[in-house]
């Protein structure tokens, strides 16, 4: 029963926040502080973490191909799929959440105790709509330019990793990553990161909303953000692949 009180509480929130927004230029200003906050302050680690995905992947695929009959050109085939289909769009998202998220639910929860929302609400401003709605969008808008630069890093890191290793040579990797090229499936992983990013938002901006007590309570809403948005995206991310690529 607390689950259905949850979720019928966040669907509330939702309706509160999707309202008509009283001034489109403030939120139009806080949606650009929001996509720096959210997306530009999130490149060195997405950045970081996608170049060593691919080099592990690539190693990982070169030990794991004993066989002859196996061509070597699969390596990069192998790295450019998973990069592509799970570990940029999902891994990274996660990491995402746990940076993000946290942010967004100590920010708002911080407000909340501190009752710096309800003088907005006493002003008259929906809070919930101009907490919230900025960072929902400003996810939804950056965080598949950072899935892409993933892709595309964590390809480069798995030919630095072949190459500089010797376990595969550069015109045998990028015939690889050439070979099979599916247009979709990058739709699809950019699809899927759209609904991470709106969940991410989501959840971790409920959290802090509904924050009462102190600092204590703050930094529980923050765990709570985080791990309930990861929950959120691994079951999401189900769903997705199911109907998407069944």
């Amino acid at each position: 029963m607390k689950i259905l009180y949850h979720f019928g509480r966040y669907l509330m929130l939702l309706k509160k926040v999707f309202r008509q927004p009283e001034k489109m230029t403030v939120y139009r200003r806080q949606f650009l502080v929001e996509v720096e906050k959210l997306g530009l302050d999130s490149v060195w680690i997405v950045a970081i973490i996608s170049v060593f995905m691919g080099a592990v992947l690539t190693i990982q695929m070169a030990f794991n191909i004993d066989s002859p009959l196996v061509p070597l050109y699969t390596i990069g085939f192998a790295t450019r799929q998973s990069m592509v289909l799970e570990f940029a769009p999902t891994i990274i998202s996660l990491i995402l959440c746990g940076k993000v998220g946290s942010r967004i639910a100590s920010e708002i929860g911080t407000m909340r105790v501190t009752e710096q929302i309800d003088a907005l609400e006493v002003m008259g401003i929906n809070s919930a709509s101009f907490l919230i709605l900025p960072k929902i969008m400003a996810a939804m808008f950056i965080f598949p330019f950072l899935i892409m630069m993933s892709m595309v890093l964590g390809v480069i890191g798995g030919w630095v990793a072949g190459t500089t290793t010797g376990l595969i040579t550069s015109f045998g990797y990028i015939y690889g990553i050439q070979s099979f090229f599916h247009m979709y499936d990058v739709w699809y992983a950019l699809t899927k990161t759209v609904v991470f990013a709106f969940i991410i938002t989501s959840i971790s901006a409920y959290h802090g909303y509904h924050t009462s007590g102190g600092a204590l309570e703050v930094g529980n809403a923050s765990t709570s953000g985080v791990v309930y948005s990861s929950i959120a995206i691994i079951f999401s991310n189900l769903i997705l692949t199911q109907l998407l690529l069944a």
